[in-house]
This record gives structure tokens, sequence and C-alpha cells, in this order.
């Protein structure tokens, strides 16, 4: 691969986090390079490889999934260096985004992750953000790793109905007179 193929995927990349006000997931940002068909999946995965090892993207690993924030040297490279992007790839990034946004968003919103406790006892650490806002966060203690993962796994979907039960409950609950 060309070197300046390779340079351009790193600075797509530092573009697509740049552009958004929450962190984005290698999954995330792969979809949109690989979909629109301006590489193969080892050259993003290549781009961001490098991009951590220079230090331009601080990684925070949540469930076996990254998620990407431009350091301080990363935001300065793109801003340097963004107008070698082409016109056209930015209009296909500010699309991606405008069509996507909620559901990008979505998906680093919520984290659901677990690790040992004590002896045959894990910790689900849950949350809810709301961009910068944390809503909830939760932390259980279970007697398996197959809870664990069972509760990981229905987060997604289930967290709206926790979150409001809770509410209720705390809010409206008149059983103590």
């Amino acid at each position: 691969m060309e070197n300046n193929q390779l340079t351009l995927y790193k600075l797509m990349i530092l573009y697509l986090i740049q552009k958004v006000d929450f962190p984005l997931s290698n999954s995330q940002i792969s979809e949109f390079i690989i979909d629109k068909g301006y590489t193969n999946y080892f050259n993003v995965q290549r781009a961001f490889h490098e991009l951590e090892e220079e230090e331009m993207l601080r990684i925070k690993t949540i469930r076996n999934m990254s998620h990407y924030y431009l350091t301080e040297e990363g935001a300065e490279a793109i801003s340097m260096f963004e107008y070698q992007i082409p016109n056209s790839i930015k209009e296909d990034i500010s699309q991606f985004l405008d069509e996507k946004e909620y559901e990008l968003r979505r998906e680093t919103d919520l984290e659901a992750d677990f690790f040992p406790a004590k002896r045959d006892e894990y910790t689900v650490h849950l949350k809810i953000k709301e961009k910068d806002t944390l809503l909830l966060e939760l932390n259980l203690n279970v007697v398996s790793r197959e809870q664990a993962v069972h509760i990981c796994d229905h987060w997604e979907q289930m967290h709206s109905d926790v979150y409001s039960a809770l509410i209720q409950k705390l809010l409206f609950d008149d059983t103590e007179s």
C-alpha cells in the first residue's frame, strides 16, 4: 500500500472522530470506510494501529470494543492536515454522520462491562449517558460469569426499562406510610 493512501486513511479516521462529541468505536469507523469502498479491513486496521503508536488516539476498551478519542497530538494533526482530505470524502463523512449520528451516539452512551470480584463472583458495571451527562451508573454483584455476560448482553435492550423502573420506584413508591 502506498504511504499516501495510508496517510489518507489515518486522516479520515482522525477527521471522523473530530466531527463528533462522543467516542467512536473501531467497528463504527471501519464500517464507514469499508462500506464506502475506500479500502479494505486490513488497511483500516493498519491505520488504527499506526495512529495508536503515534499516540494520536486515546483508547477506552469496554467488553472487547475499543472506543477512540483524539489526543492533543491527534487534534493538532487533523487541524494541520485536514486540507489533504478531498471534499468528496468530507461530504461522505458528513452524510454518514447526519444519517447515523443517533445510532452511533446510542452505541457509546450505553456501557456494560464486568470483572471478577471475589472468588466465583463478578461485578457488573452498567452506565447510561446522554452526551456528557451521566444518567445512571450501577454496579451489581452476581454469582457467576454467565450471569454477568447475560446482564451485559441485555443491557442495550433493557436499559430504558431499568432506568424507568428505578425512577418510578424511587419517586412514586407510596408503600412507606
